[in-house]
């Protein structure tokens, strides 16, 4: 690919968004190659878990301004084409399956933060900043964080990053829960390496379940969580992944999981 570094290691898929010289802004053929690769992801029954991350000290920087055929400055197509397309990416993202993990250093603003916060868990350096910086550019909301921000951090809190537009450092965004860790740089790759293998190693069907429920679970009640919750658990019951479980649980060993 052009603008990204896919590295593919048992069961595990690395994609490094790759233009530093521009702290990693997406261009059209960025945004193009995520969609592809998001999909890809979700597709490959070989990958049960995605980090995602940038080059060159920073994480992504949102949509490139410069960029004459991205979603700001493609003035050939209606604005809410360009739009709908760059919500394509976003859903892509948000329906993998398999748990994406964000490794976050440097910068983290505007479509860059929605990535991130795309992803089920962000682990940052110590040098991570970020910020829904759009107000600041003359922009509403956009790449989903609308719905993903307040999710993550509450509605008050929300808003306040949103309409000020603020950058807000590493140890801030993990008091207020935008951020799952923070650790110092040279530590960072050895913590997403322990999640993410702890994740590509893991019950993938279940994982993929346990997260619908929590994606949904702002939307039901107590009886249809529940209810969702007995249908999914009746699923593991009859799966190779689940037998195997039980039966290292009672062996004192480790499981060792293969179902796709």
């Amino acid at each position: 690919m052009e603008t990204l570094i896919i590295e593919r290691s048992e069961g595990l898929v690395t994609v490094t968004m790759n233009r530093p010289a521009k702290r990693n802004a997406a261009n059209s053929t960025m945004f193009e190659e995520l969609l592809q690769i998001f999909r890809d992801v979700e597709e490959d029954p070989e990958i049960r878990a995605m980090v995602l991350t940038g080059a060159g000290g920073a994480f992504c920087t949102g949509a490139d301004l410069s960029d004459s055929t991205g979603p700001i400055m493609d003035f050939d197509i209606p604005a809410i084409s360009r739009m709908r397309r760059l919500g394509d990416v976003a859903l892509a993202l948000h329906a993998i399956s398999k748990p994406p993990i964000a490794k976050v250093d440097g910068l983290a603003v505007g479509a860059g933060l929605s990535m991130a916060l795309g992803c089920d868990l962000i682990i940052a350096s110590e040098r991570a900043r970020f910020s829904a910086i759009f107000a600041r550019r003359g922009l509403s909301l956009d790449f989903g964080i609308s719905w993903l921000l307040p999710r993550a951090v509450g509605m008050p809190k929300a808003k306040e990053l949103a309409l000020l537009g603020e950058i807000i450092d590493a140890p801030e965004a993990l008091a207020i829960g935008l951020v799952n860790r923070v650790v110092p740089l040279e530590e960072l790759d050895a913590a997403v390496d322990a999640w993410a293998q702890q994740l590509a190693t893991g019950p993938t069907l279940a994982l993929s379940m346990t997260k619908r429920l929590l994606n949904d679970s702002a939307s039901a009640s107590m009886y249809e969580a529940l209810e969702d919750e007995g249908r999914t658990q009746a699923v593991n019951f009859s799966t190779a992944d689940t037998i195997e479980s039980v039966t290292a649980f009672l062996q004192k060993r480790e499981p060792n999981y293969r179902a796709r």
